[in-house]
């Protein structure tokens, strides 16, 4: 039976708060509200009744054991960094936040893996790992601000996932708190192991649905190789993206293709962060390691410029020097705060999109991309993991105007649709959450629409973990 917010926020102070650590549990209403939401917009975020920043295993699961008693539903929070709605509060919820739990317990450089606490920064764990000759290449967009447990959360991908693959590719193991508060392990720390299902790859990308992570252990793998860096420019973008359908037919394995088109282009212009020219609709950023071999990644950026030029290329650069490819990649990375900071001189608002594609029809969504912009009228930029079909389509949009408000919002949806008759996916990276929910019922069939709703039922019979997010509109 459930109990009344009043009731509630007393036996918070009472019951929940003399299981936890000392300074676990807040609740004042303006450090509780700082804690109701992510980066999304359009996603409520109000109603709950306290918020516990967890230090310790037994933190998480003294409350969800107190959630599961009371039928309290809890709302798992990483660094909040996410674009989905999905860290939203929820009314009379607890937020659970585990950005305290952020060690590396173990690097064990004979076995290549790490274990670490879901709170730990990437970008974090990255330099931790960096003076034993290691690396973790999962480098999401976010990759300074955003944590494992969140990347886990969403099975985030990133820049270099085109050659080293997403988040899912290197977890070995789960140490995850079910609803009622019981401590499971999922997977195992060897490099094969195949006993019982692979609850470990279900819980990856489930977005707090199904427990909350407390503790993952990563494959990891040598130091990166120092790649070499073309760059090249075309008049469209479509022309961009059909270079790449062909890159990547032809069998070469880049570690990094990144495109941006003229919008694009334009905004980091403005914001001082990078001036290609004014003749340029669009670039492609393309690195190749070769797998460690200088020969194979000449081959491949060559392989680049062939394709390039027979698609019109403006211009085609290569480089080997370090500071020219890092440069490059902090112009890339400057994408989503140049929107940020634009979106903030016209109007306030920015929806980004989180669409993939098969590569083959990259061309054919950003020539209906120009029809969605028309009949908008509004600005949509977009930057891409092209090399994986993952595009990030931005729609700028004035806060105060409701009818821009509107048309935005039918301009999010319309990219969405356009996605999925393309043979795409409504998310790669960035999760269902709030945002998303009713398009992914849409994406679903009915079996594994009722294949989701049996595996829900079985980790939290309550319905307690995560509650209207992803799976709601099942």
């Amino acid at each position: 039976m459930t109990v009344s917010p009043f009731d509630l926020a007393a036996l918070v102070r009472t019951e929940l708060a003399a299981e936890l650590g000392d300074g676990v549990l807040a609740t004042d209403p303006d450090v509780v509200g700082s804690y109701s939401t992510d980066q999304a917009l359009f996603c409520p975020g109000d109603g709950a009744v306290a918020l516990v920043r967890a230090r310790t295993v037994a933190d998480v699961q003294a409350t969800l054991r107190f959630a599961t008693q009371h039928r309290v539903p809890v709302v798992p929070q990483g660094a909040r960094t996410g674009l989905s709605g999905g860290a939203n509060a929820v009314p009379g919820c607890l937020l659970l936040s585990l950005e305290r739990m952020d060690r590396v317990l173990e690097i064990d450089a004979a076995e290549r893996t790490v274990t670490v606490e879901p709170g730990i920064i990437n970008q974090d764990l990255k330099d931790a790992l960096a003076t034993h000759g290691l690396s973790y290449p999962p480098d999401p967009g976010s990759v300074a601000i955003s944590s494992i447990g969140g990347n886990v959360a969403t099975n985030a991908g990133g820049l270099c996932c085109v050659r080293y693959g997403v988040t899912r590719d290197y977890v070995r193991q789960l140490r995850v708190v079910l609803a009622d508060g019981t401590l499971a392990t999922f997977g195992t720390t060897t490099a094969k192991g195949v006993a019982g299902l692979d609850l470990r790859g279900l819980l990856i990308g489930s977005e707090g649905t199904l427990g909350v992570v407390v503790e993952v252990t990563l494959r990891l793998v040598p130091t990166l190789p120092e790649p070499l860096t073309a760059v090249a420019t075309f008049a469209d973008i479509r022309s961009a993206a059909a270079t790449v359908a062909d890159l990547m037919a032809s069998g070469a394995q880049p570690s990094l293709v990144e495109s941006m088109d003229r919008a694009t282009l334009q905004i980091l212009a403005e914001c001082g962060y990078g001036d290609v020219g004014t003749g340029a609709g669009a670039m492609l950023l393309v690195q190749s390691d070769g797998g460690g071999s200088l020969e194979a990644a000449q081959a491949e950026v060559e392989a680049l410029g062939r394709f390039a030029q027979a698609h019109g290329a403006l211009d085609v650069a290569v480089s080997d020097d370090p500071d020219d490819s890092a440069a490059l990649i902090a112009m890339r990375r400057m994408a989503q705060p140049s929107f940020e900071r634009w979106a903030q001189a016209h109007g306030g608002g920015q929806l980004l999109d989180d669409v993939c594609l098969p590569r083959t029809r990259l061309p054919d969504f950003y020539d209906r991309l120009d029809a969605i912009r028309e009949e908008s009228g509004l600005t949509i930029a977009v930057v891409a993991h092209a090399g994986d079909g993952n595009t990030h389509p931005s729609v700028f949009f004035d806060t105060s105007d409701p009818d821009s408000i509107a048309r935005a919002d039918a301009a999010f949806d319309a990219i969405m649709e356009l996605g999925l008759e393309l043979g795409g996916t409504i998310t790669g990276e960035h999760g269902v959450g709030y945002l998303k929910r009713r398009w992914l019922a849409r994406e679903l069939d009915d079996g594994t629409r009722q294949a989701h709703l049996a595996v829900k039922a079985a980790l939290d019979p309550l319905g307690i973990l995560n509650p209207g997010k992803m799976l709601a509109d099942l």
